[in-house]
């Protein structure tokens, strides 16, 4: 029969300060993990607030919307190319001089 002097089932001292290392070492990792979550969070709010505020601002800085161009530049563009496409008809026969020269001439009014 053998003997062994000391507590039976209960960890020496260096058996209580190893586990009291894991602990904690277990803890700090948890706090510091949390730490870091709360930080990413606390950024995304941060990030999230400014463009709800920019979304609700007026845009003071912003360009002024294109204008449309006059209504009188649009007719001479479509005068154009209503005269273009005269000139393409009678260039490839569909019209004859005297029906270009008549088109032409009330498009011009």
């Amino acid at each position: 029969m053998v003997f062994r002097a000391g507590r039976v089932g209960r960890p020496g001292l260096l058996g209580t300060m190893a586990r009291t290392a894991v602990v904690a070492g277990t803890a700090r990792a948890t706090t510091n993990a949390l730490d870091r979550r709360s930080q990413r969070r606390a950024v995304e709010q941060e990030a999230y607030a400014e463009q709800q505020q920019a979304y609700q601002q007026p845009e003071q800085y912003a360009p002024a919307p294109p204008q449309a161009p006059p209504p009188a530049a649009q007719s001479e563009e479509d005068l154009v190319a209503k005269l273009e496409r005269l000139g393409r008809l009678r260039d490839s026969g569909a019209l004859s001089e005297q029906e270009f020269a008549a088109a032409k001439a009330q498009l011009l009014r």
